[in-house]
């Protein structure tokens, strides 16, 4: 017959990362992170792997230069929908000018185009 099974241990975030850092700074071997926590050495393997997933995966989103605050963030949206909202205004004045430029270069142009007739620069 086979001894009764331990219950599971689980280790919290804190004493995890604690193991952890201990092990990289090789103050203790995984052998005695497992014997202290009272953990299977398994345990200690999946928490290395895990913790050098995550920390790839940090480093890899980590962008050069520093955040910008939520005020930052807010604001530069504020005026990128003012600069929308502007264009969207300037956009039939300029289509308009155009227009009247290219006429005006042409002071014989066909009057049937029921327009008044635009004044020629002198």
């Amino acid at each position: 017959m086979t001894a009764p099974r331990k219950p599971k241990r689980l280790l919290s975030g804190e004493q995890k990362y604690d193991l952890w850092v201990r092990m990289l700074t090789e103050q203790i071997t995984p052998a005695q992170a497992a014997a202290e926590a009272g953990v299977d050495r398994s345990t200690i393997s999946n928490l290395r792997k895990t913790a050098k997933d995550g920390a790839i995966a940090a480093l890899t989103a980590a962008k050069p230069g520093r955040r910008k605050s939520t005020a930052e963030v807010s604001e530069a949206a504020r005026l990128q929908a003012e600069i929308d909202r502007l264009g969207m205004v300037v956009i039939p004045f300029d289509r308009d000018l155009n227009t009247a430029v290219n006429l005006a270069r042409w002071p014989d142009r066909p009057a049937s185009t029921g327009s008044p007739p635009l004044p020629t620069a002198a």
